[in-house]
């Protein structure tokens, strides 16, 4: 390794926390990491990581280095990847943190097609609800679905995400079609976790807001089970149109209420405001921006 590899290591251990989660991601031996600071730190002649057996903090000297230095290895960032773009060649590892159900089913064959356009990269994907730390992770992109509350990241919108609420046929003959939120007081809900069953907002074509109430007979944390019940005809779902438009496809699940809806949402690619957008990262967001668009495939058949 020369010095801008040693500097590579250094952000990576002022980012992750410790020198043992930057071994973890940059997948090096925590010996190895140690010795790059070490040598990084005789060339400067300055101490930039004070480390005990136990703890490590950056000095005054080593916070000024990396903000010079972020700005530094963006720039060489910038040029390798001007230079990657006339030959459009992405090569190299992508680490991803993405939503389990909308992860599985609609971005993986999105990542399938990637790859087969860029097959000399290699990703590694993390399914999970769990919001999980990009940087301490190590993750270079995460999708999130909703809001973000973390103002040290930045954001690129990659599709709306609409709510659909509906029951399966056999459901709706035995207690009838609602016609108004009001009346979902007498229906059960399938209700997702953390929604609020009891004054839940719906609004209608003219903005106006309407709250629902109703008798739950379920709470989960799952939508592909959610689903999965409302099938077999245990209530009324309000879910994401993504979980839920094959089966309104097929007739499996009916839509209700079609002029009240839910606030649209978006799903999103984030990552960390200090790190410069390696080519291969804005590939994967503008290819996902054109594939899902402003009208995903999944909305296209719903109202």
């Amino acid at each position: 390794m020369g010095q801008l590899e040693d500097m590579h290591v250094f952000v990576r251990i002022v980012e992750a926390g410790s020198i043992t989660k930057a071994a973890d991601q940059l997948n090096l031996a925590k010996s190895a990491v140690s010795k790059r600071l070490g040598d990084l730190e005789n060339r400067l002649g300055s101490k930039l990581i004070n480390r005990t057996t136990r703890t490590s903090s950056i000095t005054e000297a080593g916070n000024q280095y990396y903000q010079r230095v972020k700005l530094l290895l963006g720039e060489v960032d910038s040029l390798n990847g001007d230079i990657a773009c006339k030959n459009k060649v992405l090569a190299g590892s992508l680490k991803l943190a993405v939503p389990l159900s909308f992860g599985i089913t609609h971005l993986t064959p999105a990542i399938d097609l990637f790859m087969r356009q860029h097959p000399e990269l290699n990703i590694e994907v993390n399914f999970s609800d769990r919001k999980v730390d990009i940087i301490e992770g190590g993750y270079d992109l995460a999708f999130r679905i909703g809001s973000l509350p973390d103002s040290s990241l930045k954001a690129r919108k990659i599709t709306p995400i609409r709510h659909v609420i509906c029951a399966s046929p056999d459901y709706l003959k035995h207690r009838g079609i609602p016609e108004n939120p009001a009346q979902l007081k007498h229906h059960k809900i399938l209700k997702q976790t953390g929604w609020p069953l009891a004054g839940m907002p719906l609004w209608d074509l003219e903005g106006q807001k309407h709250l629902v109430n109703g008798e739950s007979s379920l709470t989960a944390n799952n939508g592909d089970a959610m689903m999965q019940l409302a099938l077999s005809g245990h209530g009324i779902i309000m879910l994401p149109s993504f979980f839920v438009w094959e089966a309104l496809e097929k007739g499996d699940l009916i839509q209700i209420l079609e002029n009240y809806s839910l606030p649209t949402m978006h799903a999103y690619a984030i990552y960390p405001a200090t790190r410069y957008l390696p080519l291969k990262v804005r590939s994967l967001i503008d290819f996902l921006i054109e594939r899902f668009g402003d009208n995903p495939y999944w909305d296209q058949h719903t109202t």
